[in-house]
């Protein structure tokens, strides 16, 4: 693909949809346009003979990753759950002990609905597609972490954005270590379910910080 057609893309899906989509003047359901624009991706993906479709779904590399994951996450977890107890303690655990049944599907439904296909976008065809624009391995690590943060302004809040690229940076490095999508959604996964669980996923669902206040006086 000509370089200026790879430019246009780029920012055609990665900063023109989201800024579309966080100021329509018509409330669209999230998921679907999420999933529109993961099947683009992985249609592109799909028909490039240089791509390794393995990175899609091998779960091998899981295995010698976890320790690492595991021990990152539960410092960050720790982390997460002070800042909510001590700034937001209106929000501790409300979701689990007002609504269980949803929050025990948001669980199971999560890294399926939502997860996968951000890995998709936003690490596999991320990585295969624009290395070109974005030569370096840390150089690709920040891009891909920056549009990520980038996509959540989409809640229309500053909390999903500053967390989101933390995250972003764990989640693409991740990726990047191990060339499985399968990981990286995996490690996105316990943190997403993390966020929800604790409380913040007010922020990356209701979406507004006059949601939150309204929430916290219920």
């Amino acid at each position: 693909m000509p370089r200026s057609r790879l430019i246009l893309e780029f920012f055609a899906l990665y900063f023109v949809l989201p800024l579309a989509y966080r100021y329509s003047p018509v409330r669209i359901p999230a998921l679907p346009a999420l999933w529109l624009a993961a099947g683009y991706a992985l249609w592109q993906l799909l028909r490039d003979p240089g791509f390794d479709r393995d990175k899609l779904w091998n779960l091998a590399p899981l295995r010698g990753q976890l320790p690492a994951i595991l021990a990152t996450f539960c410092c960050a977890a720790f982390l997460l759950w002070l800042g909510v107890h001590r700034f937001t303690t209106g929000l501790e655990w409300d979701f689990v002990r007002r609504h269980p049944s949803f929050w025990a599907m948001v669980m199971v439904a999560y890294p399926v609905l939502s997860v996968y296909p951000q890995g998709l976008i936003y690490r596999a065809f991320f990585f295969s597609r624009y290395t070109a624009l974005f030569p370096g391995r840390w150089t690709m690590t920040l891009a891909s972490a920056a549009v990520f943060s980038f996509m959540h302004i989409v809640f229309r809040n500053p909390i999903a954005p500053a967390l989101t690229f933390v995250g972003g940076l764990f989640f693409a490095y991740r990726y990047r270590q191990t060339g499985s999508l399968a990981t990286s959604s995996f490690e996105h996964s316990l943190y997403g379910c993390w966020l929800f669980t604790i409380g913040l996923g007010l922020y990356f669902y209701h979406g507004t910080i006059a949601s939150a206040a309204e929430f916290v006086r219920r």
